[in-house]
């Protein structure tokens, strides 16, 4: 198998939900790109990639922030979907199974990278200083700026909530439809959303009585 190529500068996590979702309805379904896909063919797999790597990054870039790591998690996303094409049985929607991916991926991902952070800190603990608030005292910002305190703010949430939010917020997915992803109760999700988007109301608040 060549290697992928999916980019995750294409889309932010502040555009619409779903608005990044490629029409399909005079093209193949879902369907059939992955029985195609599954004989072998590389055109048909690369139609998946092309109708979901926006919704794939905007994951990726909503979980991770908008780094390297981001890219090398929509990059494994494809790939695992394309080592597991087997698996799909279409109980969920392709979309919906290709997202839940990106979100294990993800949680992976930032797993490893607290692992490496921890390491880092405790020989230098002059790191912990740049971990503080990053919206405190700040003037009135542009989108772009907007945008980075939003990702920095996802970053200081614990990854269990930031899988929230990204569902919930960012993708537009239903509280049932969020649960089923998480495989966690409705409950649960609710009551994520809600301690996370407290967390978040403190550290975006000086943004957000600038911008209102």
């Amino acid at each position: 198998m060549r290697r992928l190529r999916v980019s995750t500068a294409k889309r932010t996590v502040l555009d619409e939900p779903h608005e990044y979702v490629m029409p399909h309805a005079a093209g193949p379904t879902d369907q059939e790109l992955v029985e195609r896909a599954r004989t072998g063919d590389p055109l048909a797999f690369e139609q998946i990639i092309h109708r979901y790597e926006g919704q794939v990054a905007a994951t990726a870039i909503g979980m991770m922030g908008r780094c390297p790591e981001a890219d090398d998690v929509g990059q494994e996303t494809f790939i695992r979907l394309h080592t597991y094409l087997h698996k799909y049985r279409g109980d969920a929607a392709l979309g919906t199974y290709i997202v839940r991916i990106a979100i294990n991926q993800s949680l992976k991902a930032l797993k490893q990278r607290k692992r490496r952070r921890e390491r880092f800190v405790r020989y230098d603990p002059e790191v912990l200083e740049s971990m503080g608030p990053v919206v405190e005292g700040s003037d009135a910002v542009d989108a772009r700026e907007r945008e980075r305190f939003v990702h920095a703010a996802l970053g200081q949430i614990n990854p269990e909530q930031r899988a929230v939010v990204v569902l919930r917020m960012l993708e537009g997915y239903s509280t049932q439809e969020t649960a089923a992803m998480l495989n966690v109760p409705e409950g649960t999700v609710m009551s994520r959303l809600s301690r996370a988007l407290d967390r978040l109301k403190g550290l975006l608040g000086p943004m957000l009585q600038e911008n209102p």
